[in-house]
């Protein structure tokens, strides 16, 4: 009788499926809930950049804000800085880890821009194919070099080094995307590429590249990439503009202390390896400057003459374009791990 009263009421296999069928949508849609809600009660702010160490503040940014504060930083990889810059263009992003020189051509073409926080400085890196045996920009005769954009600093420091070696229209620059530079040149379709890190680091590394020379051989103090926003975004949101300068001048002075652990958060943003990360973060030792964040108008004003003089601008009127004083005021007492770089602003 026990037998059979328990087949009588066991419930049939396809009951029994759909029961647990239900139960982990009921699961998954309270996880789906709790997810949104988490998103919907704090301020998501889209930072957009591209994988060089000049931006490694985004993703540290991104790491650090997941899990306090009231505010999200998202960092979203673009492909390239041209679309980058149409995203800050169009609204789609709150700011922009951009190349300098483009910074400068969309405050030009009327976009009310202001340049607050420059990336790191020192990770660029000339380098060309070893069976060519460059030492130096002399042994490129000929050959062909490929740059970020026209509008990057990489493009005006080449030209401004051809220019004083007498070099102009004897060496070919083109333009291509940072991550297709490395293939390009191990394939052998590519002589030589200047760029920010880790894509020189790469054919360094794996021994298809010699190194040229260090950027701050040719340009001390260079600009790769800065963080550009909207004269609106600062005027609505003061606040996270801070948090967002300052957060990133705090990034820094946790990166050049925990190198390794920079070079794992990072790498997982950038789909590179750590240890490729971490080399360019450390090769030369001490290269990398974090503590030059502050934006200077002569500097701007600097690279803006320098698009003149080369044909890229009609004029290098940057009137308005920096913004400092969010910069200027960033603290950057008690850093002591990857979670501080956010908390002191959090508890103001």
């Amino acid at each position: 009788m026990p037998s059979e009263w328990i087949h009588r009421w066991r419930l049939p296999l396809v009951w029994r499926i759909a029961i647990v069928a239900a139960g982990w949508l009921i699961l998954i849609s309270l996880l789906h809930y709790a997810f949104n809600m988490e998103r919907d009660s704090k301020r998501i702010v889209r930072l957009g950049y591209m994988p060089v160490i000049s931006n490694l503040a985004a993703p540290l940014l991104d790491y650090a804000s997941r899990d306090q504060g009231d505010v999200r930083f998202e960092a979203l990889k673009f492909s390239s800085f041209a679309e980058m810059g149409e995203a800050l263009r169009n609204g789609l992003i709150e700011a922009a880890f951009i190349i300098g020189p483009l910074a400068i051509v969309l405050r030009q073409q009327g976009e009310d821009v202001k340049v607050v926080y420059i990336g790191n400085r020192h990770e660029s890196t000339l380098v060309a194919r070893k069976d060519l045996q460059v030492t130096t920009l002399n042994d490129l005769i000929g050959k062909t070099i490929a740059v970020p954009l026209r509008y990057s600093g990489h493009n005006l420091s080449i030209r401004q080094s051809m220019e004083k070696l007498g070099l102009t229209g004897k060496i070919k620059v083109v333009e291509m995307n940072p991550p297709d530079m490395a293939a390009s040149l191990s394939a052998g379709s590519l002589d030589a590429y200047y760029v920010g890190e880790p894509f020189a680091a790469k054919t360094l590394k794996s021994g298809d590249a010699s190194l040229v020379y260090y950027v701050e051989a040719v340009w001390p103090n260079f600009i790769c990439n800065l963080t550009l926003v909207k004269q609106k975004f600062i005027q609505e949101e003061p606040g996270i503009v801070k948090l967002l300068v300052e957060g990133a001048a705090r990034s820094g002075v946790w990166a050049a202390q925990n190198t390794d652990e920079a070079a794992r958060i990072a790498s997982q943003y950038w789909n590179q390896s750590a240890e490729l990360v971490q080399y360019a973060l450390s090769t030369p030792a001490n290269r990398i400057r974090y503590d030059q964040f502050i934006p200077r108008q002569e500097e701007m004003q600097q690279m803006a003459d320098l698009m003149v003089h080369f044909g890229l601008l009609p004029n290098g009127d940057i009137t308005g374009l920096v913004e400092d004083r969010f910069a200027k005021a960033a603290n950057l007492a008690e850093v002591t791990n990857i979670e501080s770089i956010l908390q002191p602003l959090s508890s103001k």
